[in-house]
């Protein structure tokens, strides 16, 4: 083997993973733009309008450790298979859901579609699995610059297929099935050694708790939270803002794109910049943004308003979350890989969920109006964003501390 194959392999890995970034990951606009629409015309109670997204979170959260431990045992691509059929039978039992009219049946579609999202949450993880130590933070980025297509297929996918027929959004959730059948055929084609099975001898790592109290993972993992949770407390809340504030689905998806090619843009020179400046420099960079991004919301419910809003809400999660992604590869050893990351996002999607879920309700019942929701909604970002700077300045001072 010549010297540069390991990086060949790592190469030809993250191209795959960046595709099924691209091609698989455009279920997720598709159902983030229609999935409170669709719970709206389902509910009973309209508090409850985005309960389908908190239960794709919340099913992501729940097959999080689950997803990791079968990574673990039988390599990445059974894992990246078994999402790809909880996305495909998401969208069929969404699909069943919405034909019934049945809000608990669609429910169940939701919690099917979180399996396909825990799997679609480790292409980062498993970018850095063959790659170097120098190109790692790339190898991650590049892998979530693929969402750049995504943001494209999946809300064009949208404006096709919602209203293609007589049940309404049914069209999307079909469109959901052939997505996860086709894109799973991309997992053929990865070279990711399965980890070797351990033996009696072999190094066991950090316990959970000794990894979540170390310093640098703790604050990974508490940027992380924070960076996705208020990233999807506002988006969850975007498309019913926009319709309640009189613009239409048009609007709502076109805005929707914006904010995913926001979120991936970025990919390209996010590891770069993570080199150069170094990742404390850059999450901080992405909570400045997520900042700004709720003090333009605030400003004012035009439709620039809401486009602006959400290209730094894009922005800043890419800067936030892929920063806490590098700094929580670099802070474990390979023998602790699956339980790092599997602890990592059960408490990344258990924060989601509750992002999600309080969304409903503060965009549909904290005020009378849908512009009093949406500032409801903003409002909330306030104390999460001062624990996770605070989290972020206290390691800079226990490092220098360290130092003197």
């Amino acid at each position: 083997m010549t010297e540069d194959a390991p990086h060949a392999t790592a190469v030809r890995n993250v191209l795959i993973l960046a595709a099924a970034q691209a091609f698989l990951g455009a279920q997720m606009p598709m159902i983030f733009v229609l999935g409170g629409l669709a719970g709206q015309s389902l509910a009973s109670n309209p508090c409850f309008a985005t309960l389908p997204i908190s239960l794709i979170v919340l099913g992501s959260m729940l097959s999080a450790q689950p997803m990791a431990w079968l990574m673990q045992s039988f390599g990445r691509r059974a894992g990246f298979f078994l999402g790809a059929l909880g996305g495909a039978m998401g969208g069929a039992v969404g699909a069943y859901g919405l034909y019934l009219g049945s809000f608990p049946v669609f429910l169940m579609g939701s919690l099917f579609t979180g399996i396909y999202m825990s799997a679609h949450n480790f292409y980062r993880f498993a970018a850095t699995d063959t790659a170097s130590e120098a190109f790692r933070p790339k190898a991650i980025s590049y892998v979530m610059a693929g969402g750049l297509a995504s943001a494209l297929i999946g809300p064009q996918l949208v404006k096709l297929t919602a209203d293609a027929m007589v049940v309404p959004f049914m069209g999307t959730y079909l469109a959901v099935i052939g997505v996860n059948l086709f894109g799973a055929l991309l997992f053929f084609f990865l070279r990711i050694p399965r980890p070797p099975v351990p033996d009696e001898n072999s190094p066991k790592g950090r316990t959970r708790w000794e990894l979540l109290t170390t310093p640098r993972i703790a604050v990974a993992v508490i940027c992380a939270m924070v960076s996705y949770a208020l990233m999807n407390l506002v988006m969850t809340s975007t498309p019913l803002a926009v319709v309640g504030c009189g613009f239409d689905k048009a609007n709502a998806a076109d805005i929707v794109s914006a904010h995913v090619l926001a979120m991936y843009a970025p990919s390209f020179f996010t590891g770069h910049l993570i080199a150069r400046f170094g990742v404390e420099r850059i999450v901080a960079l992405g909570l400045t943004l997520l900042a700004a991004a709720g003090a333009v919301a605030l400003a004012g419910v035009q439709l620039e308003n809401f486009f602006i809003a959400l290209v730094l809400l894009g922005l800043g999660w890419n800067f936030g979350f892929i920063g806490a992604t590098a700094m929580l590869a670099g802070a474990h050893r390979p023998e602790e890989r699956g339980r790092v990351q599997g602890m990592n996002d059960a408490l990344v999607f258990g924060c989601v969920t509750l992002a999600s879920l309080s969304s409903g309700g503060l965009m549909n019942c904290a005020g009378g109006t849908a512009q009093q929701g949406w500032t409801a909604v903003n409002l909330a970002m306030i104390p999460f964003l001062v624990a996770a700077f605070g989290a972020l300045a206290w390691l800079w001072a226990r490092r220098k501390g360290l130092a003197a």
